[in-house]
This record gives structure tokens, C-alpha cells and sequence, in this order.
């Protein structure tokens, strides 16, 4: 019975998992909704030459409709709430999400990327150019993605699609410019980590 009961348990513990399909033409087609529980959107930038300082944020929803046969085809809207923002720092947090000098989420309670367009540069790895609108100001923003395959994920029926992405900002150009006088970095790094299960 022991023999039988531990090969179930480690299944069970593991959602019996195997490694992702990573043939993108594999993957099935259609409407997938973003995990937020497997998704996450990290910044940084300079703090004075010293440190990249990070933070990140926590409530995010998305839709993907993915095409596999012609991923440049696939249409992409990512939504983010800015009074999610998490640094780890709970007055600072507040600062950040609500203070006219940051996010300003009271006057704009949403960031919003919809993507206008893409281009494959490998078998799983690629560019999407999409529109960023934050604080009102709406610019282009471009992404490199690599895609890291289809698989199962424990609790979805369906399958889910897994993404790692990176990308460069200036905040100036979206009205945040506050302290880049001081060595507080205009430049911004995102990376992202993206799951997406197929909506049934």
C-alpha cells in the first residue's frame, strides 16, 4: 500500500506535472485569460548610481488571444491597477500609488498595454510593440519575449501558456520625472513573467 501511496502523493504534491511543450505551433489556439497568481510585473531603476532599486505590482489581469500558427497575429491587453504597486514599504507604497509626482492612481486608476504589433525572431522568441498608457499618456512600449511553452498548471483545466518578457522605459516620457535632477534613474527596466490559462 506504502509502495502505491507515496508515487500518488508526489503526483498529487507535483499536479503530476511534465515539461512544457515547447513547439509553439503545438499550442492550442484561442482565448486564454492571464494567472495572476503565476504573473508578475517587476521594475527598477538607478537609485543614485548605488543600487537598482525594485518594486513591483500585484494586481494585474490581462487577455490573450493567441494564434500558434501565426503568433504575430495573436492580440495581447494587459491591464495593471497602480495603487497595486509593492515595494515593500507600506507608507511608501501609498506615496507612490497616490502622490501627483508618481502613479497618481487616483486620477488615473489604470495602466493599460494593448499590443499593436510583434515579430518573430526565433523558433520561441520575439518582439511585441504595444501601446503603454499611464498617467493619461499613451506611447509605444516594446517588449523581447520568449515564449517558454505550453503545459498543464494544477486547478486549470485547460492548457496555459508561460512567457518571460523584458523591456526599457523613460518615465519622463510619461510625465514622471520627479527627482532624475538627483540621480534618481529616468531609465526603467521591466521584467515580466507571464502565465495565461486557456479560457474554458
Amino acid at each position: 500500500m506504502k509502495q502505491l501511496f507515496l508515487p500518488a502523493l508526489l503526483c498529487l504534491l507535483s499536479a503530476c506535472a511534465t515539461a512544457p511543450v515547447l513547439d509553439v505551433a503545438a499550442a492550442p489556439q484561442g482565448d486564454y485569460k492571464l494567472d495572476p497568481t503565476h504573473t508578475s510585473v517587476n521594475w527598477s531603476l538607478s537609485h543614485s548610481g548605488l543600487s537598482f532599486y525594485t518594486a513591483r505590482f500585484d494586481t494585474i489581469s490581462g487577455a490573450l488571444n493567441f494564434n500558434p500558427d501565426d503568433p504575430t497575429n495573436s492580440a495581447l491587453d494587459i491591464r495593471i491597477d497602480p495603487k497595486s504597486v509593492s515595494t515593500g514599504d507600506s507608507e511608501w507604497d501609498e506615496t507612490l500609488a497616490t502622490n501627483g509626482k508618481y502613479f497618481d492612481g487616483d486620477s488615473y486608476p489604470e495602466i493599460r498595454f494593448t499590443a499593436t504589433s510583434s515579430a518573430t525572431k526565433t523558433a520561441n522568441t520575439g518582439q511585441v510593440t504595444g501601446n503603454l498608457t499611464l498617467r493619461g499618456v499613451t506611447k509605444p512600449v516594446t517588449l523581447d519575449v520568449t515564449y517558454n511553452g505550453a503545459g498543464k498548471s494544477f486547478g486549470n483545466p485547460g492548457a496555459t501558456l508561460g512567457f518571460s518578457a523584458t523591456g526599457k522605459l523613460n518615465r519622463s516620457d510619461w510625465g514622471m520625472d520627479y527627482l532624475t535632477n538627483f540621480g534618481i534613474g529616468d531609465e526603467v527596466t521591466l521584467r515580466i513573467e507571464a502565465e495565461f490559462n486557456e479560457a474554458r
